[in-house]
């Protein structure tokens, strides 16, 4: 069964949607994000994707009260991205109640870095992020593209260590247009023991159905469920 992981994207301590990576095209959704994470708790979701988007502009973390907050206050397993740039800002996420930590940026820029907390931490608690756009590695927030190879950039971390994956496709993240699920076959085709987490373009329930059909591990979606395309009802039945 796929796992199911809604997402809080945090911009002044607010729950946001971007459309694309634009900071341009943000829509708050709720000024608290500790009741949103309250409303997936109560419908029996476990797990949360909660990204500093302050973060990965700023290059550093930005909203670790927003995180401590709900930690403090949910049983959620909580994924922290966004800003994770640096040894303390890692101690900063852990501290602060972080369960793993989703590092992207940082993996390009500084692969001794990001190794060093593979070995330090654990696969298990450090996700690699691979966010891309026409199969290229984004970073800082998706506002500087690469020319990394999205297949190659896995691939060598895999070798690594890494076991766990959150890839997003920035051309579909927001639109509500349905998912890269041939992007993801790809990356499955060529590491099939990964574990892929689909993330970008959720828009209705049945695409969480075509993901699972493909055999991805695990999907994270925030605006289908903040635009009502999907409710909480259905996420609990799954």
């Amino acid at each position: 069964m796929i796992e199911i992981i809604p997402a809080i994207d945090l911009i002044d301590g607010k729950c946001v949607r971007l459309s694309q990576g634009d900071y341009n095209e943000k829509k708050v959704y709720n000024e608290d994000p500790l009741e949103v994470a309250r409303m997936f708790e109560d419908a029996g979701i476990g797990r949360l994707h909660l990204v500093d988007l302050d973060g990965a502009k700023a290059k550093h973390i930005v909203n670790q009260a927003v995180l401590e907050k709900i930690a403090s206050n949910t049983s959620l397993i909580i994924d922290f991205g966004g800003g994770v740039q640096s040894d303390k800002d890692i101690e900063i996420a852990f501290n602060s109640g972080a369960s793993m930590v989703t590092g992207g940026s940082i993996a390009v820029r500084d692969r001794e870095l990001f190794n060093g907390w593979l070995k330090k931490y654990g696969s298990e608690k450090i996700i690699l992020g691979a966010d891309c756009k026409d199969h290229k590695i984004a970073v800082s927030g998706w506002q500087e593209e690469t020319s990394i190879d999205i297949l190659s950039f896995i691939s060598d971390y895999k070798i690594e260590g890494v076991s766990k994956v959150v890839c997003t496709d920035i051309s579909k993240d927001g639109m509500l247009q349905g998912p890269s699920i041939e992007l993801y076959k790809e990356i499955l085709n060529t590491l099939p023991d990964l574990y892929l987490i689909a993330s970008g373009g959720v828009s209705c329930f049945q695409d969480i159905l075509d993901l699972e059909e493909a055999g991805i591990p695990a999907v994270i979606l925030g605006k289908a469920i903040y635009e009502d395309r999907i409710t909480l009802k259905e996420l609990s039945r799954k």
